[in-house]
């Protein structure tokens, strides 16, 4: 029967109510998304300034303020395409290994003679043996420094590939041991792009992983591609080295386990430095914008325990030493230590305006990539072009609905305007929806939606459709919208499953364009369903217990 108790009339009409008021912020987008943002700065920084009390108090705060996210396509801004040489990790792992097992090695010098590290390709530690026979006690000390690989396809295998040849021996990553490390450096260098592009507030970013080791970088909003590479592109590896000599020759020939680094201040000065650092990056705990004794942008470090341990007996250790400070493979500084640093934290400052040093900070908080990022593909799209998008997808979805309404108006009068009505607010659905769940409105969502539009007539029509076929057979009015409303429904549920499977396949095994398409689909499948089916027979029935039509025309 027609008849809806009461309960489910006052829920029907309130989804509705509640769509339009988490909808209704659309409209002031730029009033709310400033609200919005005055608010986080403010909850971040516990400061109010009058612009942003101003902002914030725009919209009042008791009304829903969450917006519909705009996509890259949408807003502008940049894209990347990154890939992380993961080699280079190989590479540090081997060069991390040699200073213990040179210790370890030493220890048995009565037995093994002399140890030497011999060149070999990146990647691979080479080692030579002056007594040939202790290479069973030297073999049994290198074995000691592999560990079983942790992960469920490197079950039973060791972390470390061992050779032995003559009074050599070659160690290097096992394959096992390469494939976890891989896959834990991409994955570590995507949470760190993630906290250095949240640092700086930008919205909505899309940071994924493509294939092995790749990632894929959008940021709506920031001003272009090379400004984000600014942010990203670098690894802020900061490490503390000791000094071995100061010189002008970029072509000297360091030791094994020596490196030369140029200055960072253009002056022509090389250091040669020990390659294996005293105290690293990783051990910092925070990093602030400051400035020096003379006034100059610089930036506060501290360290943590284990760090401030090592940075003070250190530096205890080696009064009247020079120290050097290495960013990014380049000297900033390298002070003569005066006395010891206990207490773990220090400073950096060099030639850097207030700018850098604010984006240095936030690269240091944010933790060092693990590896650099090599970008095989860049692009900045203009806030132009985006408002360009807005407007051509927000044409296209109104031309596209005053059809639909036009169609079903012209094809099933009264009730086609009840149809569209359905229409109308299911799109209207969507968004609140989307606002909700803050997700982010891409050009391939505009045409969800308008997909969405067409589609969900359809389930208006197969209803309208069975109600006249049952007119035709003679039925009274109220019993054949009953029996239409019946009819319909398995083969509108059943239509909606199958679409509903598909936009599910496309969200989890689709990125970008495609998984924005399929996330207004699937909203738009489940707001079409309940528009139909409830509201659309909520108004028809409303129109029935008001008119009380003796017959029907449809």
């Amino acid at each position: 029967m027609l008849q809806i108790d009461r309960w489910k009339r006052i829920l029907i009409v309130g989804l509705c109510l509640i769509g339009l008021a988490f909808a209704a912020p659309n409209l002031f987008y730029g009033k709310v998304e400033s609200h919005n943002d005055a608010v986080a700065e403010i909850e971040r920084t516990g400061v109010e300034t009058p612009e942003l009390a101003a902002a914030r108090d725009a919209w009042p705060d008791w009304l829903p303020s969450s917006v519909v996210a705009l996509g890259l396509d949408l807003r502008g801004g940049a894209h990347l395409l990154g890939e992380v040489r993961v080699a280079d990790v190989h590479k540090a792992r081997m060069d991390a290994l040699w200073p213990e097992l040179r210790r370890a090695l030493a220890d048995e010098r009565a037995t093994l003679g002399a140890v030497r590290r011999v060149p070999s390709p990146d990647g691979t530690l080479r080692i030579e043996i002056e007594n040939a026979d202790g290479m069973a006690r030297a073999l049994e000390i290198v074995r000691g420094f592999s560990t079983p690989v942790t992960t469920l396809t490197g079950a039973g295998q060791q972390s470390l590939a061992i050779q032995q040849a003559g009074n050599a021996i070659t160690i290097q990553m096992s394959d096992a041991e390469k494939a976890a490390t891989d896959d834990r450096t991409v994955q570590q260098s995507v949470e760190i792009i993630r906290r250095r592009v949240d640092e700086v507030g930008t919205r909505e970013p899309t940071i994924v992983r493509q294939g092995a080791d790749r990632i894929l970088i959008q940021v709506p909003g920031i001003g272009s591609a090379e400004e984000l590479k600014a942010l990203i592109g670098t690894t802020a590896k900061l490490t503390f080295n000791p000094v071995v000599s100061t010189g002008t020759n970029p072509d000297a020939r360091p030791d094994i386990g020596q490196v030369v680094l140029p200055s960072a201040e253009g002056d022509g000065l090389f250091y040669t430095l020990e390659e294996s650092p005293v105290v690293t990056g990783e051990e910092l705990t925070d990093a602030m914008p400051a400035t020096d004794q003379n006034g100059m942008p610089a930036v506060d470090f501290r360290f943590n325990p284990t760090g401030a341990r090592k940075f003070g007996e250190y530096t205890a250790n080696n009064i009247g030493q020079p120290f050097a400070i290495v960013l990014d493979n380049e000297v900033i500084s390298a002070p003569v230590i005066r006395s010891a640093i206990p207490g773990g934290s220090g400073q950096i400052s060099g030639s850097m305006d207030f700018d850098e040093a604010n984006r240095l900070a936030v690269l240091l908080r944010a933790g060092a990539l693990p590896a650099q990022l090599e970008f095989l593909e860049e692009r900045t799209i203009g806030p132009e072009l985006g408002q360009d998008s807005i407007d051509a997808g927000r044409v296209s979805a109104v031309i596209a609905t005053l059809a639909v309404v036009a169609y079903m108006t012209a094809s099933y009068g009264l009730f086609g305007i009840f149809a569209s009505v359905s229409v109308i607010l299911n799109v209207i659905l969507i968004l609140s929806i989307m606002s909700v769940m803050g997700a982010t409105l891409t050009l391939p969502g505009i045409a969800g939606i308008v997909l969405t539009v067409g589609t969900a007539v359809d389930a208006n029509v197969i209803i309208y459709e069975r109600i006249r076929e049952e007119l035709r057979a003679g039925k009274r009015v109220a019993k054949a919208i009953a029996d239409g409303f019946n009819e319909a429904m398995s083969a509108i549920i059943d239509a909606n499953v199958t679409s509903f499977i598909a936009a599910a396949v496309m969200f989890f095994l689709g990125s970008g364009p495609v998984k924005g398409f399929a996330v207004t689909l699937t909203i738009g499948l489940v707001t079409s369903v309940f528009t139909a089916l409830f509201l659309t027979r909520l108004m028809i029935v409303w129109w029935l217990e008001w008119r009380k039509p003796k017959d029907l025309i449809l």
